[in-house]
């Protein structure tokens, strides 16, 4: 007789491809609607099935984990990051992670210069002209931005991310610089043309653009705080389509309606999706709505490596993509 098949909980709507295939291989419960599920709603889910599939707005803690049955042996993340989910605790109850990492690298790198762009070349204010139907043709003094090319970029998290950043970012001619916490080896600071600093305040205070790339961790919790902030000059402008966190939000606002930075690029905002109203006001700030990772090919390559790392587990091996929490 065939194995029984594992049971699985899915908590958003995925693409169809991926919601299929899921159901051909595995016992799976999938969302009617892509509404986020209550931390009850998690709780009976880990408590009733062998693997949760959750994505970045599932906050999965200690004492969720605590309440999971015995059936729970698999947490495959829908996402590169785990900030969102305990993983030390998940461990100590037999329970492993995995994540679809490098899935997403350069999607979120081409957002970065999307960003970059968008607030160097002020491309949202003349969205707004247009949209109002004010504009009245060509001005040779009106809304002028600053060219890209030759500007300093601080990168700040030199992974896969901040290297395909620094790619792209060379292409259209910025000098690359990096702040890491281990610096790359020589053969790829060559090939990046990166300089690298070790003191991330004395980087901040000679570029141009800063793009944040780390992870959340405990560590880079407001890294960029009031005090770094203040060390930017008042021409540079800071992208961030890694994770709010990473920088002291209200400080932040602060700083540019004090005219202390030219601008900023937000993918991402330190409350989830709660942010400090007075940003949306200024016409030198970019909100975007967690659109880095946003395409369909990346999407449904998350999903594959989903479904990889549930179907190599099944088959009793460890998953590919498995989160070990000392190297976080």
């Amino acid at each position: 007789m065939p194995a029984p098949r594992l049971s699985v909980v899915v908590t958003r709507r995925l693409p169809e491809v991926v919601e299929t295939r899921m159901k051909e291989l595995f016992d799976v419960e999938l969302r009617e609607t892509d509404a986020r599920m209550t931390r009850e709603e998690l709780v009976a889910a880990m408590h009733d099935a062998d693997v949760l599939v959750p994505t970045l707005t599932d906050h999965i803690d200690a004492n969720m984990l605590a309440q999971a049955g015995d059936r729970l042996r698999l947490i495959a993340n829908f996402g590169a990051g785990v900030d969102h989910i305990d993983v030390a605790s998940a461990r100590s109850r037999n329970v492993l992670v995995s994540n679809t990492p490098g899935v997403v690298t350069e999607d979120t790198a081409d957002m970065v210069m999307s960003l970059i762009l968008g607030v160097t070349r002020r491309v949202p204010e003349g969205l707004a002209l247009i949209n109002r139907g004010e504009w009245q043709g060509f001005s040779p003094t009106a809304l002028l931005g600053g060219r890209i090319g030759g500007r300093r970029l601080g990168i700040i998290g030199m992974g896969r991310i901040g290297q395909a950043v620094a790619r792209r970012a060379a292409a259209f001619g910025m000098q690359i610089h990096y702040h890491n916490r281990r610096r790359l080896r020589p053969e790829t600071e060559a090939e990046l043309q990166a300089t690298y600093w070790e003191s991330l305040d004395q980087m901040v205070a000679r570029m141009d653009v800063i793009s944040v790339n780390c992870p959340h961790t405990p560590s880079t919790f407001h890294l960029l705080n009031a005090r770094r902030l203040k060390l930017m000059k008042p021409t540079a402008v800071i992208v961030n389509t890694s994770r709010g966190e990473v920088i002291d939000e209200n400080a932040l606002t602060r700083a540019l309606k004090a005219g202390e930075l030219a601008g900023a690029g937000l993918d991402v905002f330190e409350h989830g999706t709660e942010f400090n109203p007075v940003l949306r006001e200024m016409p030198n700030v970019v909100l975007l709505p967690h659109m880095g990772s946003a395409t369909i090919e990346g999407r449904i390559e998350m999903g594959e490596k989903v479904i990889l790392n549930i179907k190599t587990f099944a088959d009793g091996h460890r998953p590919p993509d498995l989160v070990v929490p000392g190297v976080l």
